[in-house]
């Protein structure tokens, strides 16, 4: 069954990260299967976020995009995450903001930075997935930042990077020279 769905999906990351619906399609998977796939799944991404939360991200970058893959590599659509920072850039919140389409997700400027207000955050990060697994930025993608950078910066709100996850890899727009 393993060697069914690693062929079926391409990876065990994405048979365990694949949609309910389309694991019930394999013939011979049952419920009880389905159900401890996505069990693993889950404690993946606890896992994950226990690196992370209420700790300092900057100093644990690699922990950060591993949680962040896990969460979103292998979701079939877009996702916007937004990670909250204090004044220590210890991560206080993770957020999905928007759930899009398959190439698109609906960002504002001002929600992004009304919510860090809220939350009484001090610095960004923010996150999003592309589906097609290249994580290459579009010109939206870049404009966009310009746009949550600047109207953060109004507020004394750091936007300290932007990634784009992948199933390939992710790119960093700070690391692109690019915020």
């Amino acid at each position: 069954m393993a060697k069914s769905l690693i062929k079926q999906f391409g990876s065990f990351a994405e048979a365990v990260s694949a949609p309910t619906d389309r694991l019930q399609e394999m013939p011979g998977l049952g419920e009880a299967t389905i159900v401890a796939l996505k069990s693993v799944q889950a404690a993946a991404l606890k896992l994950s976020q226990g690196r992370v939360m209420n700790k300092p991200v900057l100093a644990g970058w690699t922990a950060l995009v591993d949680y962040c893959r896990a969460a979103m590599a292998y979701h079939p659509t877009e996702q916007f995450r937004i990670l909250f920072l204090d004044r220590k850039n210890v991560l206080i919140a993770d957020e999905i903001q928007q759930t899009g389409t398959i190439d698109h997700t609906p960002v504002y400027p001002r929600e992004v930075v009304k919510r860090a207000l809220e939350l009484g955050a001090s610095a960004l990060i923010m996150v999003h997935n592309h589906p097609s697994g290249d994580p290459t930025p579009s010109r939206a993608d870049i404009e966009m930042t310009k746009q949550v950078q600047e109207a953060g910066e109004k507020l004394s709100i750091i936007l300290h990077d932007h990634l784009i996850i992948g199933r390939s890899g992710e790119t960093s727009l700070k690391s692109m020279g690019l915020i």
